[in-house]
């Protein structure tokens, strides 16, 4: 079994934490047409550069029904500033339009298979995942990006198409698991989509 959702897969349920000081599970989400969940941090420079690119994305497709749901999974023995009192202080500082949640155990982020931050899960009315992978193809530097795979995921998908590119690499730091390596990853985590083949 892969260690990442695969499409076509049911979104796993949750319970966590959010800076909002309340607890949110999956079902709370029932009214959102499309799912967004995508796993996060407050440190990371592939996040940080491309946190405002995914508030244009999350504020575009709102009226459609989609709604963000981000989770740092990120173990604070690694990294202190991903814990739970900076989360809320970076949510006070930047009013991203969605609900930023802290998953302490990390049984989320195994259950999604999240390997970087940020990685995108997209998911349809009935929860099953359609797109997962990156935002962006640049989101280190957005302002040298050429393709914006989640905007185009979801401009697809909310007009009722198939989803042309489903599955792409995520692009950033690796999700930091306590007691590991700050580099470490699970040896049954891999990339999504193998590179082609040369002659």
């Amino acid at each position: 079994m892969s260690f990442t959702l695969e499409i076509g897969q049911q979104a796993p349920d949750f319970r966590l934490p959010a800076t909002d000081g309340n607890t949110y599970q999956l079902s709370d989400f029932e009214d959102a047409k499309t799912l967004v969940v995508f796993f996060t941090c407050n440190h990371c420079p592939y996040v940080l550069g491309s946190d405002e690119v995914t508030r244009r994305t999350a504020e575009r497709f709102a009226p459609h029904g989609v709604r963000f749901v981000g989770i740092n999974a990120n173990s604070v023995n690694t990294k202190p500033d991903d814990s739970f009192e900076h989360m809320v202080e970076r949510m006070q500082e930047k009013q991203f339009p969605w609900l930023y949640l802290r998953d302490d155990s990390q049984q989320v982020a195994l259950a999604y298979g999240a390997l970087r931050t940020p990685h995108f899960f997209v998911f349809d009315q009935d929860r099953r995942l359609v797109y997962t992978g990156r935002g962006v193809d640049n989101p280190k530097e957005t302002d040298k990006m050429t393709v914006n795979d989640l905007e185009n995921a979801l401009a697809e998908h909310v007009a009722g198409k198939p989803i042309s590119v489903p599955l792409t690499n995520p692009i950033g730091c690796n999700v930091k698991w306590d007691g590991q390596d700050a580099h470490w990853m699970p040896p049954e985590a891999c990339d999504l989509v193998l590179p082609a083949r040369t002659a």
